[in-house]
């Protein structure tokens, strides 16, 4: 049995741990409702974006010298993978959720006789994918830390992928990342940015593919709508992983908060009843002696 200086010692010890979760917990909810607002007022452009040009890629489907960005290399026998996940940990399940779909995607590519290349972003990501499949890394992009995104940050991520594609390095380009529901809830996405989806099974596609004019030209609109939106496309993902990531954090600390005060309860039951225990027991010790004189 542990002595009351023990017992005192470690009481003390989870009550400082209980006031560090808690502030935790506080610093991740005021950085979540910020997260929350960007990350769902990015959502309707990104995806009228995705959208537009799925259509107008389903339209153009057959066509000679479409661009790469619209409709792949015409393989698919190389594949990008790129997950996203946070520099930091404390925020539950939320990294390994990614490195276990990342994980199980890459294996099912392996098995199909697909090779496979991973550009992951966050440093939970890289570091776990070092130890499994150090091989596959061609890169690795450092995540915000908790900061804000710029959108320059999926820029410069979007013209390392699109120069990648241009050396013919890969075929298909998928991002794995946290799609943020509620505080409690992020579900881990697979979107495939290269070649674009077609939209056959989306809500928002017509059964008959619309005849697009392209004014200005063709060549010139696609030059730059292309990049775009594969820049918007990766900003929009960036800000759902860092919405999910205050979530799932401020998920965690709450609950590490309150098991730190129940583990406080049990330490200071355990300490009363040693206390009371001790006490009893000097109280033998003192009237044994008395009888004995």
């Amino acid at each position: 049995m542990a002595s009351l200086k023990e017992l005192r010692a470690r009481i003390g010890s989870v009550k400082s741990t209980k006031k560090i979760t808690s502030a935790m917990k506080m610093v991740a909810a005021a950085k979540l409702r910020r997260a929350q607002t960007r990350a769902e007022a990015a959502r309707p452009y990104a995806t009228a974006m995705r959208r537009m040009l799925s259509e107008l890629g389903r339209s153009a489907k057959g066509q000679s010298g479409l661009p790469a960005l619209l409709a792949g290399t015409g393989n698919d026998k190389v594949h990008l993978l790129v997950p996203m996940t946070s520099d930091r940990g404390l925020a539950g399940a939320f990294n390994a959720n990614i490195n276990r779909v990342t994980r199980n995607l890459v294996r099912r590519l392996q098995a199909e006789g697909k090779t496979v290349r991973l550009l992951p972003v966050g440093r939970k990501g890289h570091d776990y994918l070092t130890r499994e499949f150090a091989d596959l890394i061609v890169d690795h992009v450092h995540g915000s830390g908790g900061k804000e995104i710029p959108f320059s940050a999926a820029a410069e991520l979007g013209e390392a992928i699109t120069s990648r594609l241009g050396k013919g390095e890969f075929d298909v380009c998928t991002v794995i990342y946290n799609r943020f529901n509620n505080v409690m809830s992020q579900t881990p996405t697979e979107l495939q940015l290269i070649p674009l989806a077609m939209p056959e099974n989306d809500d928002a596609a017509v059964p008959d593919a619309p005849v697009y004019e392209f004014e200005p030209g063709e060549e010139d609109l696609l030059s730059r709508l292309l990049p775009r939106n594969l820049q918007v496309q990766l900003y929009a993902t960036m800000l759902e992983s860092a919405a999910g990531e205050q979530g799932a954090r401020m998920t965690a600390m709450d609950s590490a908060t309150r098991n730190a005060g129940k583990a406080i309860d049990r330490l200071t039951l355990t300490y009363n009843r040693t206390r009371q225990t001790n006490i009893t027991n000097e109280l033998i010790e003192i009237i044994s002696g008395a009888q004995a004189v």
